[in-house]
């Protein structure tokens, strides 16, 4: 049985959250028809950066449904989803079958890949300092945290100088969370495991 994922293609609004990491997600509400990113255009060569705009990005998901179909890819074509700005599709697994299909057709995708890129970076950027500070605490309380990506993400990895293993639910991580928890901007929601 293939498992698809779905990814909701809207350029209307991003909405960002950190929840375990930082995950993004699509919404209709506000900002609708405002480009998020100037990319280069969809023509060849040395055309002038432009906005990408909800029509195309509409475009382009249908442009990359149809290729995928065209390589032997079953898969449905974009459609309205009540509630979002633009078009969703439902992308099929990487695999062994679709690698052929996903190599020459995810060109349709990128444009729509950074400007969401993008959006999230924008979006991420006034979290990171209390994020930094909030990975910085850790690492003094001894749990090997890194700083944050650029998108806001944070997370348990090879710390030089610590070197425990201690994971989210240990007692000592939630000690350390517990003293480190008030870095945290209020935006971001927790469980006691950290962001």
């Amino acid at each position: 049985m293939r498992h698809r994922h779905r990814v909701v293609l809207c350029l209307g609004i991003l909405c960002i959250g950190v929840l375990g990491l930082l995950v993004a997600g699509c919404s209709s509400a506000g900002g609708q028809g405002r480009p998020l990113a100037s990319l280069p255009g969809h023509g060849g060569g040395t055309q002038a950066a432009q906005p990408l705009s909800q029509q195309q990005s509409d475009q382009d998901a249908i442009s990359f449904a149809r290729c995928m179909q065209s390589h032997g890819v079953q898969m449905p074509d974009p459609y309205h989803r009540a509630g979002h700005a633009g078009l969703t599709l439902d992308i099929p697994s990487r695999g062994p079958a679709t690698n052929a299909a996903f190599a020459a057709c995810i060109h349709y995708l990128q444009p729509i890949i950074a400007a969401k890129q993008a959006g999230a970076q924008a979006q991420a950027a006034p979290l990171l300092p209390a994020l930094t500070r909030y990975a910085q605490c850790m690492r003094r309380h001894d749990i090997a945290m890194l700083d944050p990506t650029p998108l806001g993400a944070v997370g348990l990895g090879h710390v030089p100088g610590i070197s425990n293993d201690f994971g989210r639910y240990s007692p000592q991580f939630r000690a350390a969370d517990a003293a480190c928890r008030h870095y945290l901007p209020a935006s971001v929601h927790d469980d006691g495991t950290g962001p």
